[in-house]
């Protein structure tokens, strides 16, 4: 393999560092198998809603999830192809 001078993984570096919390991680990971509202995950990971909600807002910042409104419900699910891909290879 070469190295690739021009190719400087700006981006990929991005995503790997926030994921690189646990609680992201998992939240990712769960919304990997389905689109879940705030209550659903907090509930699920067993974590003070607020503590959930920042997480989720640095996720959705960042490009790797994204929040579909629907009534007073946001459903969140997971829309980058390196974040997918990283939990498909965490398996």
């Amino acid at each position: 393999m070469e190295f690739d001078k021009s190719r400087n993984f700006t981006e990929e570096a991005e995503i790997f560092k926030v994921l690189g919390h646990p609680i992201r991680l998992k939240i990712v990971a769960g919304l990997c198998t389905r689109e879940c509202n705030v209550k659903h995950i907090w509930e699920c990971l067993g974590l003070p809603q607020a503590t959930v909600s920042q997480h989720l807002a640095l996720l959705k910042n960042k490009g790797i999830i994204e929040g579909k409104r629907e009534g007073v419900e946001v459903h969140y699910s997971v829309v980058h192809p390196l974040a997918k891909k990283l939990i498909e290879v965490l398996g």
